[in-house]
C-alpha cells in the first residue's frame, strides 16, 4: 500500500467475499483517520460457485442474500453497493512501463496525469477486462525509486504500471449475480492482493514478500514490493480439491469427508498415524456399523500429495513470473485450506522459504470465529475500499465534468506550453 499523503475514505464501506465454500459479508464504518471497525458481519455456505467460478445464478444469489441480509440486520444498515473480490476470470497481470516528455519544467498534476493515462491506454484484448491498475514506481531521467514526482524537475516521466486484467465475460457473470442481490458493484479484487492488504505488516510490503490465499476453489498468489503490489496470479487449486480427494478415495460422502480433513487432515506423517484409527461412514451406507476404520496414515497420504502439488504450482507460477527473487524469503499463508495441520511446513519445504500464518491486523471488531486466515481476503476488501483512491497517486486537479471549450483550451495550454 503506498504511503500516500491523501486521506483515506470515511463513512460506511460494505464488501463481499463469494468463495467455492463460503459467503462472507462484512459491514464496517470508518472514521476520519480511516480507522475501520466491523459493525455487521454475515457469512453463509457457498451454493453455485465451484472451482471460483460460478456455475448457478440462481444458488449464487440466494448465498449472497443470506449473507448480506444477515450483515444488514447486525449493522442496522442497507447496502447499495459492494466491493467483490474477483473469483475465476484468469487473471492476468503485467507491467507496463511508459515514459513522456516534460520539457525540464517542474512535474505537476497535469504531467502525472498524462503519463498516467498514456499507460492505462494500453491496448486490451476485447475479451479482457481492466481490474488493477497500480503504478509501481516513477523515473524521472532514469532516476527510480520515486513515489510522488510532484514537484521535482526533469526532462522525461516515467511510470511502471501494473495492470491486472480477467476474463470479461467472468465479470459480468459476478456483476450480475451481484446485481439480481439489488447491490451494485464498486470494485472487484484479486483475493490475494486484498489479503495482502489485510495480513502483511509494513516491512513485508517494503522489503518483498508473497502471500498465498487457500482458498475453497483456488489458490492466489501476490508479491508485494517497495509497498507496492508487483505481480498478481490464482492456481484452479483449493481446499475443496482435498475433500474431493479424500471422498473418492476413501468412498465417503462429502460431508464427512470435510469433517475428517478439518479434524485429522495433515500434510506431514507422523509414527503414530499407523496406531490411530479413523472412522470411515462409506457413500449409501446407512447402518454406521458398516462404517470402514482405517488408520490415519491412509488420509495423511491423501492429503498431502494434493498440498504438496497446490505449492508446487505456486512455486512454478513465481518462477515463470520473474517475481521470485523480488518476493525474497519471506511466504505468508492465509485462506482456509492453510489452517490443515502441517500445510506451514510443507510450503516452507516446496517454496524453500520462511512461511507464516496470516491473519487480519488492520480491522478492528473481528471475533475469533472470524479474526482467522479464513477471513483475510474479506478483510482485505475493507482495507482496498478505504484506500481507494489512495493507493496509487491520483492528481487533485483532475478535470472536472463540466469544463467548456475555453477550459478545455487553458488546461491544454498549461500542459502543453
Amino acid at each position: 500500500m503506498a504511503k500516500s499523503k491523501r486521506k483515506s475514505r470515511s463513512g460506511l464501506v460494505a464488501v463481499l467475499d463469494l468463495g467455492s465454500t463460503k459467503v462472507s459479508c462484512f459491514v464496517a464504518k470508518a472514521d476520519a483517520d480511516g480507522n475501520a471497525r466491523v459493525v455487521g458481519i454475515g457469512h453463509q455456505i457457498s451454493h453455485g460457485v465451484k472451482s471460483g467460478a460460478i456455475v448457478d445464478l440462481d444458488e449464487a444469489e440466494h448465498s449472497i442474500l443470506s449473507a448480506v441480509s444477515a450483515a444488514e440486520q447486525m449493522a442496522g444498515e442497507t447496502l447499495k453497493s459492494v466491493v467483490v473480490n474477483l473469483i475465476g476470470g484468469q487473471p492476468q497481470s503485467r507491467t507496463v512501463p511508459v515514459e513522456v516528455a516534460i520539457a525540464g519544467h517542474e512535474i505537476g498534476d497535469h504531467d502525472l496525469r498524462k503519463v498516467l493515462e498514456q499507460a492505462r491506454q494500453t491496448q486490451l484484448a476485447p475479451e479482457r477486462r481492466l481490474i488493477h491498475q497500480i503504478p509501481v514506481g516513477f523515473t524521472i531521467d532514469g532516476s527510480r525509486g520515486i513515489r510522488d514526482p510532484r514537484g521535482m524537475c526533469g526532462e522525461r516521466l516515467g511510470v511502471k504500471m501494473h495492470m491486472v486484467t480477467a476474463s470479461a465475460a467472468s465479470v459480468r457473470n459476478l456483476e450480475n449475480v451481484v446485481a439480481r442481490c439489488h447491490l451494485e458493484v464498486e470494485d472487484a479484487v484479486v483475493p490475494a492482493y486484498a489479503a495482502g492488504l489485510a495480513c502483511l505488516v509494513e516491512d513485508e510490503m517494503d522489503l518483498g514478500s508473497c502471500i498465498v490465499d487457500m482458498g475453497g476453489g483456488t489458490t492466489s498468489l501476490a508479491v508485494f514490493f517497495d509497498g507496492h503490489c508487483v505481480f498478481a496470479d490464482t492456481i484452479a487449486v483449493g481446499g475443496a480439491h482435498v475433500t474431493n480427494d479424500i471422498a473418492r478415495g476413501l468412498s465417503t460422502p462429502l460431508a464427512h469427508a470435510e469433517r475428517m480433513k478439518t479434524l485429522h487432515g495433515s500434510c506431514i506423517p507422523s509414527p503414530a498415524d499407523e496406531r490411530e484409527i479413523i472412522d470411515v461412514p462409506l457413500v449409501g451406507e446407512e447402518d454406521q456399523a458398516q462404517a470402514n476404520h482405517v488408520p490415519k496414515s491412509i488420509l495423511t497420504g491423501i492429503v498431502a500429495p494434493r498440498l504438496e502439488e497446490t505449492f508446487e504450482m505456486v512455486r512454478q507460477r513465481l518462477e515463470a513470473s520473474g517475481f521470485d527473487r523480488v518476493a525474497g524469503r519471506r511466504v505468508v499463508l492465509t485462506g482456509g485450506a492453510s489452517q490443515l495441520q502441517g500445510a506451514r511446513e510443507l510450503a516452507a519445504m516446496v517454496l524453500d522459504k520462511q512461511v507464516r500464518m496470516g491473519k487480519p491486523i488492520r480491522l478492528q471488531g473481528l471475533a475469533d470465529q472470524t479474526g482467522g486466515p479464513a477471513f483475510a481476503a474479506c478483510a482485505g476488501l475493507v482495507a482496498f475500499a478505504l484506500a481507494k483512491g489512495t493507493e496509487s497517486l491520483r492528481p487533485d486537479a483532475a478535470p472536472a465534468p463540466g469544463v467548456g471549450l475555453f477550459g478545455r483550451f487553458g488546461m491544454w495550454l498549461r500542459e502543453n506550453l
